[in-house]
């Protein structure tokens, strides 16, 4: 799930930096902030191509989607439309909306007709939010033992999560046990096409069938079922239909979904996607005792091991973790300390109804060294915690592990963090493959997209420091033009005989660089790296000649500088070169 984020964001981080660019002269009330999370949500939730949009894709984004992921509904109400009218605009203009997109009017004529119904949206969310006066705040309402709101803090200063590939999580799913059974489940109550009742079955040989195929023991004739197989199979059962293996009708008869069968799924994407699913079971592991308000007063236990486990780093002795949810049922509920004690008579260990439903749903592993026993979250388990931290609003670092972090992912990684912490993750990332294998593949990753300057600066900088393991790397992208500079740079900084000399387009070209990033930082900022160039005089001359260099944002840099520039002769000089820059592209 991570990675199909994290790709969709790095798809649409170039064209989204263009539009800042565009947006300060041709539609300042936008919000980029606003646009990225449509954007994004409409490249996961409705078209592969974030270069195509139907009209069909804004009712399903404004009127179904957004709704439900929005944060801001009150910002959203005032600018989405027009943010996502003024990114439309911007597509067309740029010539960036592909075949297969309906025409710009009528994309438009269809956001106004959305807009009161998407407003009426965002109100609604918004009321929901508010609270009476007379009502209970809601941050004095207690929580449970898996709340995760105490741990918030906690959880934003731990390093970087490394979490593993979707193939790997999904390889993982596929074996989990909790899930097998719920499918077996499954599939015998949906070969009875008669099964009326959305209840598993309570007696008779129908129970002995349930029980056997949930893989409990099958009671012998006339023998009592113990209650501890029936609330197993109470929650195998509903965790079917969690997992939208069976579903019930209006009229409460259970049907087999159509894939049941196909478990597990061949695709990683719907693997994963299940599983997730399944998550909303995480408390039937809480434990369940004779009297509800004992039950209650441990409600939340199944998360409250999760979220220590994760708080910890990942791991926690058993016994200490045990000492401390006891402790904090006790704060938590006048209940808590004669719940836990009828917890340990009934289960021997209170933790064991919760770390024998996370084991069996493959989240966490209990290793015993020395005598001494440790919970630890696994891979899959890891993925989970951080997806519930994700709903409950708890932000975590998450990354992936640095042995199957591809270059790219580095990348982008590092254009958002300080210099400090980017060095810090390149050392411990080039730990993991030789340096000539690394620049190869961080060159050949700024080189997949020739209009993200961030990415390409960085990587030069991270080559830039491998020294001669990286010559063969410099020498391969020679003939890409948005590497070429740089790689001239390097090499002849390396003194590397036969390589060719930085020309004045390679070092246009980087200027260019330099200016598409500041322009991004705010006008001052801009301005300022155009004084970097010299004098006026020596602005004017780069002006008279930079225009021929064919770079992705060489336009909109020309327009910004015009803008922006506070000399009008500067001004002048660059709506001349941008003239000229269009006419020359236009004539190839």
């Amino acid at each position: 799930m991570t990675d199909r984020i994290e790709a969709a964001a790095a798809e649409l981080r170039p064209l989204l930096q263009e539009f800042i660019l565009w947006a300060p002269k041709h539609a300042p009330d936008s919000d980029p902030e606003l646009l990225g999370s449509a954007a994004l949500w409409h490249r996961l939730s409705v078209r592969d191509d974030v270069h195509v949009w139907r009209k069909g894709d804004l009712r399903t984004l404004l009127l179904d989607r957004l709704p439900k992921v929005i944060e801001d509904p009150d910002a959203a109400a005032d600018g989405m439309v027009p943010t996502l009218r003024a990114y439309l605009t911007f597509l067309s203009t740029s010539g960036r909306l592909r075949r297969g997109s309906d025409p710009l009017a009528a994309l438009l004529a269809e956001l106004d007709a959305l807009e009161d119904d998407f407003v009426a949206a965002m109100e609604d969310l918004i009321a929901e939010g508010d609270w009476d006066d007379d009502e209970l705040d809601e941050e004095d309402e207690p929580g449970d033992l898996g709340d995760f709101e105490p741990f918030a803090e906690a959880l934003a200063g731990l390093p970087p999560v490394r979490v593993r590939p979707d193939a790997e999580l999904a390889a993982a799913a596929r074996a989990v046990p909790l899930i097998a059974r719920a499918r077996d489940l499954a599939l015998w109550a949906g070969a009875d096409r008669r099964r009326v009742r959305r209840d598993p079955p309570a007696d008779g040989p129908e129970l002995a069938d349930a029980l056997a195929a949930a893989g409990l023991p099958r009671p012998a004739d006339g023998a009592a079922v113990p209650a501890e197989h029936e609330r197993e199979l109470w929650n195998l059962w509903e965790h079917a239909f969690d997992l939208e293996f069976l579903v019930a009708d209006r009229r409460g008869r259970v049907t087999l979904a159509e894939d049941t069968a196909d478990w597990p799924f061949d695709d990683d994407e719907d693997v994963l996607e299940l599983w997730v699913q399944g998550l909303r079971s995480v408390d039937y592991g809480d434990p369940e005792l004779d009297d509800d308000d004992l039950t209650d007063a441990l409600a939340g236990l199944t998360r409250g091991v999760l979220v220590r486990l994760l708080a910890a780093g990942g791991a926690r002795p058993a016994d200490e973790l045990r000492a401390e949810l006891a402790e904090a049922a006790a704060d938590l509920d006048d209940l808590g300390e004669d719940a836990w004690a009828a917890a340990a008579e009934r289960y021997g260990d209170p933790l064991a109804p919760a770390l024998g439903w996370l084991a069996g749903y493959g989240m966490v592993e209990r290793v015993t060294d020395g005598g001494a026993e440790t919970v630890r979250l696994t891979p899959l388990g890891v993925e989970g915690v951080l997806h519930l931290a994700d709903e409950a609003g708890i932000e975590v670092d998450a990354r992936p592990a640095f042995d199957v972090m591809s270059a790219a992912e580095l990348l982008e990684i590092c254009v958002d963090l300080p210099d400090e912490e980017a060095d810090a993750e390149f050392t411990a990332w080039l730990e993991t493959r030789d340096p000539e294998r690394a620049a190869k593949e961080l060159l050949d990753a700024a080189a997949a997209d020739e209009s993200n300057e961030m990415v390409r600066v960085q990587a030069a900088s991270m080559v830039g420091s491998l020294g001669e393991a990286a010559v063969p790397a410099w020498r391969s992208v020679l003939d890409e033009r948005s590497l070429r500079p740089y790689a001239t740079n390097c090499l002849a900084r390396l003194g590397v005989p036969d390589a060719p000399k930085p020309g004045p387009e390679d070092v246009q070209w980087m200027v260019l660089d330099m200016w598409a990033i500041s322009a991004g930082l705010g006008r001052r900022e801009f301005v300022n790296t155009l004084r970097d160039v010299g004098t006026v005089r020596d602005l004017l001359g780069l002006l008279d000649t930079i225009w021929k260099v064919p770079h992705p944002h060489l336009p909109e840099l020309l327009e910004t500088i015009a803008d922006a520039h506070p000399d009008k002769r500067v001004s002048k000089a660059a709506r001349r070169a941008l003239f000229k820059a269009r006419s020359a592209a236009a004539a190839r």
